[in-house]
């Protein structure tokens, strides 16, 4: 299957030093929405969606928190939409969406595509849609959703993927995309394994957030280190799964890519520089 690599949504939070560790400390660092368009045999799948277009229109859906902290750059020209069609596709040839999870920074674009069935984990599911915590109702966004997607929702049965447990996300076809679950940074978040040409691609989505906490000596920024704790809803799985991403690296160098959704550092292997 051939592989686009999409960054649908530039964010520029302040804090340059902290986030990325170097630069000034009131510079802005420049995130990225890594989202993957696949050229599948039954239609097109997203991998993550990012921000859509109904964020660039109504920034205030996000929420004042969100958006005075990221700052996001809400352009339209970076939404997966404008994106799908730019490459030569008809958005309605895209036929699955499978999201790490359903932050609002990762499930802004559901709206774009309502065509669309969107393969999700069920505990992940079941967190967006009752949002339990107060920090629950501040991470997803109901309007994202509002459109009625056409939600395919799966369990976990006891497959597995290279010694992790895994779902197939589109059974019925022949294209190899997996849920990984992966939790912590949410009850359901998963990775998304994708059998592309070239080997296997590993989109770990929020599993972590900087390329160093794959290096064999394991370091982040300071930044991103409290951002990480702040956010998670288990933070024994978050670091257990992080360990075990690593140790999955290791084992597989040289038919494996795994890389997170926001990494500029990563981001630059596979797209154009985020814009300042």
């Amino acid at each position: 299957m051939k592989v686009h690599h999409l960054n649908c949504g530039s964010m520029c939070p302040l804090g340059q030093r902290l986030l990325s560790g170097e630069g000034g400390w009131f510079a802005s660092a420049h995130l990225c929405c890594h989202c993957l368009l696949i050229e599948g045999r039954d239609g097109l799948i997203l991998v993550d969606t990012g921000l859509g277009t109904g964020d660039v229109t109504q920034p205030r859906r996000l929420g004042a928190a969100f958006n005075a902290i990221t700052r996001p750059r809400l352009l339209m020209e970076e939404t997966a939409l404008l994106q799908v069609r730019e490459l030569g596709f008809d958005p309605r040839d895209v036929r699955h969406i499978v999201p790490t999870h359903l932050d609002l920074d990762h499930a802004g674009g559901l709206g774009d595509f309502p065509q669309a069935q969107v393969h999700v984990f069920e505990p992940e599911y079941q967190a967006a849609m009752q949002r339990p915590s107060l920090a629950e109702k501040g991470r997803y966004i109901p309007a994202q959703w509002a459109h009625g997607p056409q939600w395919v929702r799966h369990q976990q049965e006891g497959e597995h993927w290279k010694g992790l447990g895994a779902i197939h996300a589109l059974p019925g076809t022949d294209d190899e995309v997996l849920l990984v679950p992966l939790a912590g940074h949410t009850r359901g978040h998963c990775g998304v394994a994708v059998r592309a040409d070239g080997g296997w691609l590993l989109h770990a989505g929020d599993a972590y957030f900087f390329h160093g906490e794959m290096a064999a000596e394991p370091h982040c920024p300071i930044g991103l280190t409290v951002f990480q704790r702040l956010v998670q809803v288990d933070g024994a799985q978050r670091v257990a799964n992080q360990r075990r991403l690593r140790e999955l690296k290791a084992a597989h160098p040289d038919d494996l890519t795994i890389f997170c959704a926001h990494d500029p550092h990563e981001w630059a292997s596979w797209g154009p520089a985020i814009p300042q």
